[in-house]
């Protein structure tokens, strides 16, 4: 008899080790018998430490989808960073250049919200983001994410694949690229109000990388909607990329024929470019990118190329070997 060998991925865990979707789902229970509906839910699943805020915490009219059930094809090679880390190491300039910026990050007013699509696209639109979020397929991934800086965490992402988003907006065969914007708003958001960046929050990707599957779009973390300190009420996550690359509070998406140009490279090309893959081989040219602080444990970890999810993606830059995937 023939034996099947499956060869394990780097990323992979036992789905003993996951957390079961009974335990989201019994959380929701819990919830409900205490007389919290779909908007008690939104302000008190705030994260443990993250107190005084609940109020400020408007109530998200998407709460009931929440926790979506787990995509287990997008497993880790190690265990989930505690919210309680997460919620509060966070970079989100336009509050402040502080990690701990969670309660200055409560500024941020994500209802309304809107979301427009333009460019090369069949029509032009600006759609609500709570009937975006409901036109969309909701479901949980477990994604590594890197930060140029050189520190790593785990997370529990909600949302769906920015391939749906991009057949929502119907793209013309012309655009080559989507350019994603965040808010401008310098009375909400003091971080604004620092001449020296070049406001909004711009970043891009190929229309190859932009509808490769791990490309995902954020919309809740840790079984609810997303924390503002963390980009709600949407975000990117392309977890083969450096963090910078996985833009906040997208208020508009572009689709062009000419390359993006992020808020990072505009203001120092030298360091932060377009591509931004995760490479150990080419550092920083302040510090080496070889290895990784991991938050929750604090251990320095070898670095992956493309964060360990090389099978996934290398394929979108043959051809590409001598630019400087890095920046």
């Amino acid at each position: 008899m023939a034996m099947l060998i499956r060869n394990k991925r780097r990323w992979e865990i036992a789905e003993r080790e996951a957390t079961p979707e009974a335990a989201f789902l019994d959380r929701r229970q819990i919830l409900a018998a205490a007389g919290l509906g779909a908007v008690g839910l939104g302000a008190a699943a705030l994260p443990l430490g993250v107190t005084g805020r609940a109020a400020a915490q408007e109530a998200d009219p998407t709460a009931d989808l929440y926790p979506a059930k787990r995509n287990g094809k997008f497993t880790l090679d190690r265990g989930l960073t505690p919210e309680e880390i997460n919620a509060h190491y966070n970079n989100f300039y336009e509050f402040s250049t502080d990690k701990e910026l969670a309660d200055a990050a409560q500024r941020l007013r994500t209802r309304p919200w809107q979301v427009k699509f333009d460019g090369l696209v069949e029509a032009e639109k600006t759609v609500d983001i709570d009937t975006l979020i409901r036109a969309m397929p909701l479901e949980e991934r477990l994604y590594r994410h890197r930060c140029v800086e050189a520190w790593s965490m785990t997370v529990p992402w909600t949302g769906f694949p920015l391939a749906a988003l991009v057949a929502y907006a119907k793209p013309l065969a012309a655009a080559k690229y989507v350019r994603m914007e965040t808010f401008l708003d310098a009375d909400m958001a003091p971080g604004q109000n620092q001449p020296w960046y070049p406001w909004p929050y711009i970043e891009g990707l190929t229309m190859a990388e932009a509808t490769n599957d791990l490309a995902f779009m954020v919309t809740g973390a840790y079984g609810k909607p997303v924390m503002k300190q963390m980009g709600a009420p949407l975000r990117l996550a392309t977890p083969w990329k450096y963090g910078f690359k996985s833009i906040k509070s997208i208020v508009r998406f572009s689709f062009v024929e000419e390359r993006p140009v992020g808020l990072w490279e505009a203001l120092q090309s030298s360091e932060y470019g377009f591509w931004a893959n995760v490479n150990p081989e080419v550092p920083h040219p302040r510090w080496s990118q070889a290895e990784e602080r991991v938050l929750h444990t604090g251990e320095r970890v070898p670095t992956l190329l493309f964060n360990g999810y090389a099978e996934e993606v290398a394929g979108l830059y043959k051809g590409l070997e001598n630019e400087p995937l890095y920046m």
